[in-house]
């Protein structure tokens, strides 16, 4: 179970992202820690994101230290893995403190039953072929052959290569994500909430079975992210202080939206 108030963000690309937006990010990690709630990281923190055996990308080392203080204060991180940071293991584990998941993840936060996965790979026909180069990448024998490769040489050949995705913004505006929210939906009705990220798209909605569905968004667009609380979830932006007025916000058991504050 994650604590109230639970924060949820996603898709900071930091190592592509600029210094401001690092900076952002560390920040909003320390309000966290001040809140005494709990932080869920919904993939792509790091643009990239691999561990040899003694050695880690020299990009977002801030933002790591700052979630392993966050550990450090007793504070629940909970990370899932996305397409950019998949390569996670002991560091972010044994030495960061997270809780390093590869989704999707079903639990409890702060009383509602939570679905959160990145969400790459979820579009039946237009991640077909993303799905097939995803089970090549993850594969141990890949992993295993490319942590032989020098770090000085595997860093940016595993940036550039994704170049194409870090500066995506989903052409269908993140509807074929709300379409695999509404199917988990109807696979599972005891949901009260789906979290995706990876699209880029700031979203939430009450979906036609009643789950809310949240996407945090992306902080290389606009530091925004969700806040989980008892009785309702909010979608908020980042201006130095996670308590901002919500965009957009959900009763648990509400059909209408909270009046904005």
């Amino acid at each position: 179970m994650l604590r109230a108030p639970c924060y949820i963000m996603s898709d900071a690309h930091l190592g592509f992202a600029p210094d401001d937006v690092e900076r952002a990010v560390v920040s909003f990690f320390r309000h966290v820690g001040e809140t005494g709630g709990s932080l869920v990281v919904n993939g792509d923190l790091f643009e990239f994101w691999f561990e040899w055996r003694t050695v880690i990308p020299r990009q977002g080392f801030r933002a790591l230290a700052a979630l392993a203080d966050l550990h450090d204060a007793g504070v629940p991180v909970l990370m899932i893995a996305g397409n950019h940071d998949c390569w996670g293991g002991e560091i972010l584990r044994d030495d960061a403190g997270v809780d390093y998941r590869f989704g999707p993840w079903v639990g409890d936060i702060a009383g509602w039953r939570v679905r959160i996965e990145h969400g790459d790979g979820l579009r039946p026909r237009e991640d077909k072929r993303y799905r097939m180069l995803r089970r090549l990448l993850r594969n141990r024998l890949a992993i295993r052959s490319f942590r032989w490769l020098h770090p000085d040489l595997a860093t940016p050949l595993a940036t550039h290569s994704s170049h194409a995705s870090r500066t995506y913004v989903a052409r269908d505006e993140g509807r074929g994500l709300r379409d695999a929210a509404v199917r988990a939906e109807s696979a599972d009705h005891t949901l009260d909430a789906i979290v995706f990220g990876h699209s880029h798209v700031a979203t939430l909605e009450r979906l036609p079975g009643g789950t809310v569905y949240g996407n945090p968004g992306s902080w290389l667009d606009a530091p925004t992210f969700l806040c989980v609380r008892d009785d309702h979830i909010a979608l908020r932006q980042w201006n130095g202080s996670a308590e901002s007025s919500d965009l957009h916000a959900f009763h648990r058991r509400a059909k209408e939206a909270l009046p904005q504050l």
